[in-house]
């Protein structure tokens, strides 16, 4: 008997449907640089999660507050702007949000890198929730050619999943350093644990994105979220004068190119795997 087109239509349609209904999908956002970054990321956020069907957000907002650290205004605008989970790198002593988080403000929601040691009454490990599906957040620090003093980030991050990587479905891994080759070593050494391990901080966006061979996907950095028309956010003659001449000079939050930068991971609902991960860029 012939098959018509209709009928071998009807074959795949469910298997499609089935994978799209399984398939979680996480958004992960560079280094938000200063108020222009955060106005954008407001007008532009809660749009981008409904037409790539988003189901976690999470960004880095180290950089929020005039370029350098965060306030409790810049996290209440980020949580308007739908991101679900904050997370933060070198500058958590700047600004204002040490004294802020030891008032007793609720940053739930705002995760402090794990392997610094501080006072500050804010989690090292954060946990969103989306479909019945637990995400845990962790953030290390790096210490080549960084200025904090912090403890072996490797040994962190085996210490944080033995603590917390049975109560999540997916752990997540940030590692904000400066050396490309510290973060690829920390991506090689999660594999198979975290289920995306992220690199941040230098907010330029590599061209790695990869899932690696035991499972876990991977990035060296997700860039920056903010005017690329700059010097890693900052203006440019304010850069090239501090370059130049050797001056210390204020260097304002540059404005124009705005773009938002990323990643985005798709996991399988049911075995909670990586299944693909993909550069995200997004202009003005």
């Amino acid at each position: 008997m012939a098959i018509s087109f209709l009928d071998k239509l009807r074959f795949p349609i469910p298997y499609v449907f089935d994978r799209m209904q399984r398939s979680f999908r996480v958004l992960y956002l560079g280094d938000i640089v200063g108020r222009p970054a955060r106005k954008f990321l407001g007008e532009r956020l809660p749009h981008m999660r409904e037409v790539n069907n988003v189901d976690l957000v999470i960004a880095n907002g180290e950089n929020a507050t005039s370029g350098a650290g965060i306030n409790l205004k810049a996290i209440h605008e980020l949580g308007a702007a739908r991101v679900d989970i904050i997370t933060l790198g070198d500058h958590v002593l700047d600004r204002d949000f040490c004294g802020e988080a030891n008032e007793g403000h609720d940053f739930s929601n705002v995760c402090i890198p794990c392997n610094l040691e501080n006072n500050i009454k804010c989690p090292d490990f954060v946990v969103g929730e989306c479909g019945g599906i637990k995400v845990g957040v962790c953030v290390v620090l790096g210490r080549q050619f960084m200025k904090l003093q912090v403890s072996c980030p490797f040994k962190k991050f085996d210490e944080m999943f033995a603590k917390y990587g049975a109560s999540v479905d997916i752990f997540v891994l940030e590692i904000h350093a400066e050396a490309t080759s510290e973060k690829i070593a920390c991506g090689w050494y999660a594999d198979g644990k975290a289920g995306l391990v992220v690199g941040s901080h230098t907010h330029v966006q590599t061209a790695d994105e990869r899932i690696l061979p035991n499972g876990t996907a991977y990035i060296t950095d997700l860039g920056m979220c903010g005017a690329h028309r700059s010097v890693i956010g900052r203006d440019i003659s304010s850069v090239l004068e501090s370059f130049v001449n050797g001056t210390r000079c204020k260097l304002a939050v540059a404005e124009e190119d705005l773009r938002l930068n990323g990643c985005i991971v798709d996991f399988d609902r049911v075995t909670k795997s990586a299944t693909k991960i993909s550069r995200f860029v997004h202009l003005a």
